[in-house]
């Protein structure tokens, strides 16, 4: 199998990976369009405005095919917020998850972050698994209804 290549995101992977969380939730969560409402929204602002010095996207690659993705934005002077984190089904239970954090974390730290936090869904349970293991804290967890469908939602942190 060839090596996974992580690169930074650029403008043309933005519809991909539109599309991938598109299909994705729907598919696995029954999520409503709304969630592409708001997955498009993250990446317009993303690509209309971010400081490259301290926000970054990250898409992993395998012979040429696009595999995932994951965020680092400024949510205030000294915490980031992990955004976009994404592997397609092929590409899950090989320790890309868990690399794709790992670079994303140490960017933050290299940035200057002093913290780090994320929101979830607490259906999505591999990556609450890869979280925990990776030192992060659950801080909260409620019932709410999004995307059109019953969700229980997640708040995790961690300190850089």
């Amino acid at each position: 199998m060839t090596e996974i290549e992580i690169r930074s995101f650029t403008a043309g992977d933005r519809d991909w990976l539109l599309e991938q969380h598109e299909v994705h939730y729907a598919r696995d969560e029954g999520f409503d369009a709304s969630f592409g409402v708001l997955v498009a929204q993250i990446l317009d602002d993303f690509l209309a405005g971010h400081d490259p010095t301290c926000e970054r996207g990250w898409i992993a690659w395998r012979d040429g095919q696009p595999l995932g993705s994951i965020f680092c934005v400024r949510l205030t002077q000294d915490c980031a917020k992990l955004r976009l984190f994404l592997l397609t089904p092929d590409a899950r239970g090989e320790g890309l998850g868990r690399r794709m954090l790992g670079t994303c974390m140490g960017f933050a730290r290299d940035a200057g972050y002093q913290r780090m936090q994320l929101w979830t869904h607490e259906s999505h349970r591999a990556a609450g698994a890869l979280y925990a293991r990776s030192g992060w804290t659950l801080n909260s967890s409620k019932p709410v209804v999004s995307f059109g469908k019953p969700n229980v939602e997640q708040h995790w942190s961690i300190s850089l």
